[in-house]
């Protein structure tokens, strides 16, 4: 949606909810995804997201004219980072593969250091510095400890989980009333298959490609069909 002069910029490979509101001056990088009923409202200051990021369901995205300082307050959210869901951003930065937990309030002029970690649930003050690859929690938030080295490496994961599953919704989302029914009746089809009692008869049935989700979905899929086949 537009306000004022101000129109959205939106790559052509982001994924927005049908009941997401993108709204003035916003720009979503490639590959990013906003989810269900998440609010982007650039209307007194700039939003911007970079390549990569999930902004996830009923998350709240809002800028500041400035603060009492006087200082510009757009908010910027860098490459590859989570925003769980109902999350609450205003006027901050959020740095590349930066995480923000689920129901976290991030207020004016906070800065989210690149591969830094905010706990779910935790209110961060105005104006204070998370540092990288450290996790901030409660109310108010305060160091709780460093990040693990696999933790730093789920929050790129969790990035590129959520673009594949993305691309998911997006196709399902762009289906038309008559595939939807269709698949609907393929499903009913198929709910009672066992695959022990076919064995029994000798039956084999083929799955429809229209219920197959994509091996960057279920990464784990192709590595249980090859233990089944005994490679």
């Amino acid at each position: 949606m537009n306000i004022f002069d101000k129109a959205p910029v939106v790559d052509k490979d982001v994924f927005v909810a049908p009941s997401a509101s993108v709204i003035g001056d916003v720009q979503l990088g490639r590959g990013s995804s906003i989810w269900y009923g998440v609010v982007l409202r650039g209307d007194v200051n700039s939003i911007r997201v970079g390549n990569g990021t999930n902004i996830q369901d009923n998350s709240l995205v809002h800028v500041a004219k400035s603060n009492l300082s006087g200082k510009v307050l757009p908010t910027i959210i860098g490459d590859n980072v989570t925003v769980g869901h109902s999350a609450v951003i205003h006027g901050c930065t959020v740095e590349d593969e930066a995480f923000v937990g689920m129901g976290a309030i991030l207020l004016d002029g906070v800065v989210v250091e690149k591969n830094a970690m905010v706990a779910a649930g935790a209110l961060v003050r105005q104006n204070t510095r998370i540092p990288s690859g450290e996790v901030w929690a409660g109310n108010p938030a305060k160091f709780l400890r460093k990040l693990t080295d696999e933790e730093i490496a789920f929050i790129s994961q969790s990035a590129t989980n959520y673009t594949n599953l993305a691309q998911v919704h997006a196709a399902e989302n762009s289906k038309s009333f008559d595939e939807i029914e269709f698949e609907k009746v393929l499903r009913k089809k198929f709910a009672r298959k066992d695959e022990e009692y076919d064995s029994m008869l000798g039956v084999v049935r083929e799955i429809p490609p229209e219920l197959i989700l994509p091996d960057n979905v279920l990464p784990d899929k192709a590595e249980k069909a090859l233990k089944k086949s005994g490679i």
